[in-house]
């Protein structure tokens, strides 16, 4: 395995400070290099924290800043936060309007945001929404319900944009509750991901097959399938994504290629025209776009799509000007 890193134990700490210094006009570390935080934190808004394992760049830490969010918390690769961390990101971010935590759903990322915030909670005022857009682990009986995926990007988003124009903090949680019931993606991959710590890929491929329905984390899908063309593998996606989302005549939506890490742009915007035909066809509105490189998983050939159905005033948040490393308009 050959990887531009000098140890597998120190890769994700030193790929953050190199994010840091590289942002360095709008982000900072935060105590102890706990957490990344916006360098110029904004008084009296709700304060938007996230996080996860480190291995889904430029997703956290690239969405931290004006318009998004004010702090976010890596662990090692592929691993949760510590409730630490999280306390951490909670103290030097709320300014007295309390904090919103937007938790993907895996076990170990929902265990440490619970411990942090039973530690927290008598001093500050924290509400969680919890980001569930996968479709296909709820198929595949695994027990814990939908994973948190590039759907992620979306809500924190819209929940900064909105925290940002000063909506309170309960008020912040009912847009986010309902949002992740709007909010459906699924992915395929071409190979498994390679993780510093093994040396090896989660799975592997055989030069004629892929991989649907994978998580974030190198997991395999609900099923290996025969390689075939692109329109035929967007199709399938698209298909399963419009078949498990209450759909409503004249929908408005959010079309959202992401690329898994080893995916080059030309494929992504290939699959993005071959979504948007399916989704056009169904007469469902594609109002914005998104496509690129924004919620990885390492060094994995694949992409997944997002479908996002929104309201008018939630395409406004969407258009809210925003400053961040990975996210960037006025």
């Amino acid at each position: 395995m050959k990887k531009f890193m000098n140890t597998a134990e120190t890769m994700a700490a030193e790929s953050v400070e190199g994010f840091v210094r590289a942002h360095e006009s709008f982000v900072v570390f935060g105590a102890d290099r706990k957490c990344v935080r916006r360098r110029q934190l904004q008084p009296g808004k709700v304060a938007v924290i996230s996080g996860g394992g480190a291995g889904h760049e430029p997703m956290h830490i690239g969405f931290v800043g004006q318009g998004m969010l004010d702090a976010a918390c890596v662990g090692h690769v592929f691993t949760s936060p510590t409730p630490s961390q999280i306390i951490s990101a909670i103290e030097e971010t709320d300014s007295g309007q309390g904090c919103l935590l937007i938790v993907k759903n895996y076990d170990g990322d929902i265990m440490n945001f619970e411990m942090a915030i039973e530690m927290a909670a008598g001093r500050h005022d924290i509400e969680t929404v919890i980001v569930a857009d996968d479709i296909e682990t709820a198929r595949v009986g695994e027990g814990r319900g939908r994973r948190g995926v590039a759907g992620t990007l979306v809500i924190e988003k819209l929940l900064g944009a909105a925290a940002e124009q000063g909506m309170p903090l309960q008020a912040l949680k009912r847009l986010g509750d309902g949002l992740s019931t709007r909010i459906r993606s699924m992915g395929v991959a071409l190979n498994g991901v390679t993780v510093p710590h093994t040396q090896r890929t989660t799975f592997a491929l055989g030069a004629g097959e892929m991989e649907v329905g994978i998580g974030i984390h190198g997991e395999p899908g609900h099923s290996r399938q025969p390689f075939t063309a692109s329109d035929a593998i967007v199709h399938q996606l698209c298909e399963t994504i419009v078949g498990d989302i209450a759909m409503k005549p004249g929908a408005k939506a959010l079309l959202f290629v992401n690329g898994l890490g080893g995916t080059p742009p030309a494929e992504l915007y290939l699959a993005y025209n071959a979504a948007r035909r399916f989704m056009e066809k169904r007469g469902i509105e594609i109002e914005r776009s998104l496509v690129g490189t924004y919620v990885t998983s390492l060094d994995m050939q694949g992409l997944s799509i997002t479908l996002a159905l929104l309201t008018t005033e939630e395409l406004q948040l969407w258009d809210f000007p925003v400053i961040t490393a990975a996210l960037r308009w006025s």
